[in-house]
């Protein structure tokens, strides 16, 4: 069965990455790309490196016709997904890319996006797109919020260490350096080659990113009780990719030993062997996630470092994978490629 698939917001970043990862599904049609500004253009010419592919051209969202889509991928900026999956069938399959039903507490989504949610009946059925610990809520649900990149990082790192007293849950710091592709393809000034490159730009110091939020919902949840991380994100002069490093307190071989446990059959996820590192070059423009784990010089303290890719398993590679779950189709397939390098 071919499923019929439309994406919403096709000529940014993830748009892009979802066309080209959808393009070796061997399931999955692509019968839609909307793109506001771009409506009218052919894919080709705003993306030429996907110009071998045929596509339809660019449309605004109300000229697409939702009775032909199966599913549609939502890949829209922050609070125009809300406004616009309101409007959409509400029996249409729906994978949002946005930060926009990530937070379940409506309260907690005005604090950190500082405006009140603009679907809030909708709310209740989205289910948190964090593939590998939500497998079988995503397998049954009609609307999936897809996890903010940073975040993934950090839990991929953190989740399976939260209960057991594997580690102290109050002393935990998340050191992360992201690629320029995460701030998006609109023009901004801090992202101009002169002004990005050879540097290296803390942000949101102090506990301000979003992605906060994010933490603090889900290693609460997985806690059972409240969690609260220190985080401080990095810009860095690269197009993709993240790293994390993590500090925590607690023994770095048992610590090693759950993550291996944790991720043992999943197929996106590899834990190093114990004292090696992770690096961005190694999940480049790939589904995987690879983690490593390092003992402190200080007895007793633990580095974990993950790596992924924020465009692909951080965003529209972890969107075809919850899509896959939703229309039945093997959970990997369009997925498998291997990581580019160099």
């Amino acid at each position: 069965m071919t499923h019929k698939i439309a994406i919403l917001g096709a000529s940014g970043y993830t748009g892009a990455e979802l066309v080209r990862l959808i393009a070796g599904h061997p399931n999955m049609e692509i019968v839609a790309l909307s793109g506001e500004r771009k409506a009218g253009m052919a894919y080709r010419d705003v993306f030429p490196h996907l110009r071998h592919l045929d596509l339809p051209d660019l449309v605004k969202i109300d000229e697409i016709d939702f009775a032909n889509v199966d599913l549609a991928f939502c890949a829209l900026p922050h609070a125009t997904s809300q406004a616009v999956i309101r409007e959409l069938p509400a029996d249409l399959r729906i994978v949002d890319l946005s930060a926009d039903f990530r937070l379940r507490d409506l309260d907690e989504y005005e604090k950190w996006y500082g405006k009140p949610h603009g679907a809030p009946h909708l709310q209740p059925e989205a289910v948190y797109g964090l593939t590998e610990f939500y497998r079988e809520k995503i397998r049954a649900a009609r609307l999936v919020a897809g996890t903010g990149c940073n975040a993934a990082t950090g839990q991929y790192a953190l989740r399976p260490l939260m209960t057991g007293g594997l580690i102290d849950l109050d002393d935990i710091v998340i050191d992360l350096k992201a690629a320029v592709s995460g701030a998006g393809r609109a023009l901004k000034e801090n992202l101009l080659h002169a002004e990005l490159s050879e540097g290296y730009h803390p942000y949101a110091i102090g506990g301000t990113h979003r992605h906060l939020a994010e933490f603090d919902q889900e290693f609460s949840r997985v806690a059972g009780r409240p969690v609260r991380v220190q985080f401080t994100p990095h810009l860095i002069p690269a197009n993709r990719g993240i790293l994390v490093t993590v500090y925590v307190k607690g023994d770095a071989e048992k610590v090693h030993a759950a993550l291996a446990d944790a991720y043992k059959d999943e197929p996106f996820i590899l834990t190093l062997p114990f004292g090696e590192a992770p690096s961005t070059r190694h999940i480049r423009g790939s589904n995987y996630c690879h983690i490593g784990v390092v003992a402190d010089r200080i007895e007793g303290r633990t580095i974990i470092v993950a790596a992924l890719d924020n465009l692909t398993k951080g965003s529209s590679g972890q969107a075809l994978q919850n899509a896959n779950l939703m229309l039945g189709e093997v959970e990997t397939a369009g997925l498998m490629a291997a990581p580019v390098f160099p």
